[in-house]
């Protein structure tokens, strides 16, 4: 479903991810993990085209969408959850899912996405900014999911959010993985999240990936020794 091919990413001169390879099934959910400023967010980003590559080829399918730029990726199949949410404070709840169907064919919010977050249904009239941080977390990614995307970017989804309300984050993807059958992508540091979610876990380091388990084979001392300073 998602292929990434060769990734190389520069601020200027300085390159910040050195040939990135991986490829992901439909449904599958890979956890992308590693410490601040190894280049777990110029990843996302890349992929979703808000920061160009200098080399390297991302597919989804058969479409090649490296060249596209971000507005055309999200006709293409992809769906980006920023870190930090960056939802629209002064706007509804309602509003603010309204947004993603931009350049759809929706007029109207879906049944399924008030199924899967129905904490949002009874919120739909309060302003973004009055939400609970799980809360604004789920609206971004209910905004995301509104344009069908086939893969779902999540950029740090547990940033600034309670261990309680983690657990519900993670019950979530799991659910929209189940019905919506979408290949999820996380950035993530939470080792006890990507357990949770994840089929695969993948570490990052200075640009490059330098460890990969499978969910059922991961070693979690050495995932930690990794992510710890």
């Amino acid at each position: 479903m998602l292929q990434v091919n060769d990734l190389h990413v520069a601020y200027g001169q300085s390159e910040i991810l050195h040939g990135l390879e991986f490829t992901m099934k439909p449904a599958e959910i890979v956890a992308v993990t590693g410490l601040n400023g190894m280049g777990k967010t110029t990843l996302m980003k890349s992929i979703m085209g808000i920061i160009p590559s200098t080399k390297g080829e991302i597919r989804i399918g058969d479409d090649k969408i490296s060249d596209s730029p971000s507005h055309v990726r999200v006709h293409q199949g992809i769906g980006y959850v920023p870190q930090g949410r960056m939802i629209f404070s002064t706007m509804t709840v309602e509003e603010n899912i309204e947004t993603g169907l931009a350049g759809t064919t929706e007029k109207t919010i879906p049944d399924y996405i008030y199924e899967i977050f129905p904490v949002l249904h009874e919120m739909r009239k309060r302003k973004g900014g009055n939400l609970s941080g799980g809360q604004q977390q789920q609206l971004a990614i209910a905004r995301a999911l509104v344009s069908r995307p086939k893969v779902l970017l999540l950029d740090e989804p547990t940033e600034g959010i309670q261990p309680s309300i983690i657990k519900d984050i993670a019950k979530v993807l799991n659910e929209i993985r189940k019905m919506r059958e979408i290949t999820i992508i996380v950035s993530e540091q939470v080792l006890s999240f990507t357990m949770e979610i994840a089929d695969r876990i993948i570490v990052i380091d200075k640009g490059k990936f330098i460890h990969e388990d499978k969910r059922g084979e991961v070693d979690a001392a050495k995932i930690k020794g990794y992510l710890s300073v």
